[in-house]
């Protein structure tokens, strides 16, 4: 099945490419079948990678899919053209009385700052609030992880020595989750950040269940006991050249950067990158809209709370 995407969005070209099985608004009006409603509020300076990323691995699933992309208003994107935005994306403002069957909240770049320091955090923490009555369940990427387990449930993030930057193994601490389901007992999921929640403190919580985690990159996967809140400190949804685009530009920068662990062949970045997690992301994301959206959520929409 498909996932719809506006006729003119620049992701859909990419997806046809790759022979994603997408479909454009014209068609899927003449569908008699509810789509999942999905909104991605889009954090991330390259904005249009970013929902290339997200719909190719929302797409590998027998359910329509149907996404809006919601940016905030109290900070303005300079890596994303303005046409753009005001062509493909909404403000809170406009979805406030909406509701979703899901909702995804990427990473941002502001990880070294502290919560209440980051420009659009008042608006970001209504958002969070809103979607717990508004969404049936909220997927949280990387920052935006930390982010929604600091506001929801009090839990810090602390910075690392060094930035955690690369592809690492992850081990399953719940397997009959069915987030879970499928995935093998180790697998792999890039990271890149510089800050870092502690396994005790999502342990010690009464609300929190910890999924996975990696014996290097630390905790991975987070969900809150009533499924509602799925937090991911990495980006499984990262293609095979994004982190190697994100050393590229840390090093033209002149930024003290490691190469990325276990990326390159032979730890070479004259050499194509090794993709290692593109299963484990595609099950990740089908499991989430079938386990915690599809079969969680009420067919009218106007029933969430």
């Amino acid at each position: 099945m498909p996932i719809k995407i506006p006729d003119a969005l620049p992701a859909r070209h990419v997806l046809e490419n790759e022979n994603v099985f997408v479909i454009g608004e014209t068609r899927a009006l003449h569908q008699d079948i509810r789509p999942l409603r999905i909104l991605i509020l889009n954090l991330m300076p390259l904005k249009i990678a970013t929902e290339t990323h997200l719909l190719r691995a929302l797409s590998n699933s027998p359910l329509q899919v149907e996404v809006d992309f919601l940016m905030t208003s109290s900070h303005v994107s300079k890596n994303t053209p303005r046409e753009h935005l005001f062509a493909f994306y909404k403000v809170f403002d406009e979805v406030r009385s909406n509701k979703y069957d899901g909702m995804i909240i990427t990473g941002a770049p502001v990880e070294l700052l502290d919560f209440e320091e980051v420009n659009y955090w008042p608006e970001l923490t209504e958002i969070m609030d809103w979607s717990k009555t508004n969404a049936t369940s909220t997927f949280h990427i990387c920052w935006g992880a930390q982010a929604g387990l600091f506001h929801h449930f009090g839990i810090k993030k602390y910075p690392l020595e060094k930035k955690m930057f690369g592809i690492f193994k992850h081990t399953v601490e719940q397997p009959e989750e069915p987030l879970m389901r499928g995935f093998n007992d180790l697998y792999h999921a890039p990271h890149s950040r510089y800050t870092e929640v502690k396994e005790n403190d999502i342990l010690e919580h009464p609300d929190l269940v910890l999924l996975s985690k990696s014996k290097k990159a630390g905790v991975y996967m987070v969900m809150s006991k009533d499924r509602r809140q799925v937090f991911v400190t990495g980006h499984s949804e990262y293609d095979a050249s994004t982190l190697k685009e994100e050393y590229d530009r840390d090093l033209a920068k002149g930024l003290d950067i490691a190469i990325p662990d276990n990326y390159f062949p032979d730890d070479n970045p004259e050499n194509e990158p090794l993709v290692l997690w593109r299963s484990h992301a595609s099950l990740l994301y089908s499991n989430w809209l079938n386990y915690y959206v599809y079969q969680a959520t009420p067919f009218q929409l106007e029933q969430i709370q």
